[in-house]
């Protein structure tokens, strides 16, 4: 459906927020709750900043987040799956929501945990900031969820609208504090923030995540990866980040530096395996593609197997689902 594109780009959209679009679609979903419009709207640069506005906001009333998203979002839900049944509503969901949803919502986790890391540097500060960050209603990050309901109604307009040109908010009875969108998002194939030269995810003034193919890193480590070694790479306690290190550097290069051995030839291919301290070993199947490639060459490759693999036969086999002994392919391609 078109209107799942739009959405998705919602949720991955950065840049300026429309502050005036945005405050209108506040002002829309308030009335639409039967609230009074808010007094104050006040704008922070991400959301670390918006939860540091809202700790100093002074007589801005109890959260409406019920009220303004929570029981309309529910109520819309019971009407539609009233109106089109179980197989219905599975079949809605599973055309929108659903193709939006495990990126978004974590994307929206990681947000929370970068906020708490950044706000709450004892463990006993997090219960007070986990507690401001439940009040939030997540904007662009509800693409999912408002793109199941897009064109049929109004009622979650104003919620629509705010999605559309903003971060997270924070309703309040008297006040509302609204984040900005981030300035760069980058993600993997799968979705996954991911970014090696850099943040993942950057607000403008500096709250950031960095991640390798989703996998949280310090930003330091980061850095590190243009001048890694396979020194530094055994070196690396850390079984994760050295699993990154790897990744980055390249298993071949890793092999061919490190004086490597390998420990079964075969027809298939040559199985390799690198012993990490600490954690399981690493074990690949080098194979030659037997169709040439257009200037006559053979390409290399380098396929992980799991680690109790001992011939590079049941390696290959592995990757078709197979085992060794019933992997006897006529070409090998």
């Amino acid at each position: 459906m078109q209107h799942v594109n739009s959405w998705r780009d919602v949720a991955a959209a950065t840049g300026a927020a429309d502050r005036a679009a945005a405050e209108e679609g506040v002002r829309r979903a308030y009335r639409t709750a039967q609230l009074a419009e808010p007094e104050r709207i006040v704008w922070a640069e991400s959301p670390r900043a918006a939860v540091e506005a809202v700790e100093k906001l002074a007589d801005a009333g109890r959260s409406v987040r019920e009220e303004v998203r929570t029981r309309p979002w529910a109520e819309e839900r019971r009407r539609m799956y009233d109106e089109l049944g179980p197989a219905g509503w599975s079949a809605l969901w599973s055309a929108t929501g659903a193709q939006l949803w495990e990126t978004t919502a974590a994307l929206a986790e990681r947000i929370r945990s970068g906020v708490v890391a950044d706000l709450a540097p004892r463990p006993e500060d997090e219960g007070a900031v986990r507690l401001m960050l439940l009040d939030a209603v997540l904007g662009q990050h509800d693409a999912a969820w408002l793109a199941a309901f897009d064109g049929r109604g109004d009622r979650l307009t104003g919620l629509a609208e705010v999605a559309r040109n903003a971060g997270w908010w924070w309703p309040y009875e008297r006040a509302v504090v609204i984040s900005e969108r981030p300035e760069a998002l980058h993600r993997d194939e799968a979705g996954r923030l991911d970014h090696g030269g850099g943040p993942a995810l950057a607000y403008r003034d500096g709250f950031a995540l960095y991640a390798w193919r989703g996998m949280p890193v310090p930003a330091a480590f980061l850095a590190e990866l243009a001048t890694l070694t396979p020194q530094r790479i055994r070196e690396e306690e850390n079984a994760e980040l050295r699993r990154v290190m790897l990744e980055h550097y390249g298993y071949d290069r890793y092999l061919t530096e490190s004086g490597a051995e390998p420990v079964h030839r075969d027809e298939t291919g040559i199985l390799w395996r690198i012993a990490l301290e600490g954690d399981e070993d690493v074990v690949m199947v080098e194979v030659v593609n037997s169709t040439p490639e257009p200037d006559g060459t053979h390409r290399t490759y380098w396929l992980r197997v799991p680690p109790a693999t001992r011939t590079a036969k049941d390696g290959v086999a592995w990757t078709f689902g197979l085992d060794g002994a019933a992997y006897a392919p006529v070409r090998q391609t």
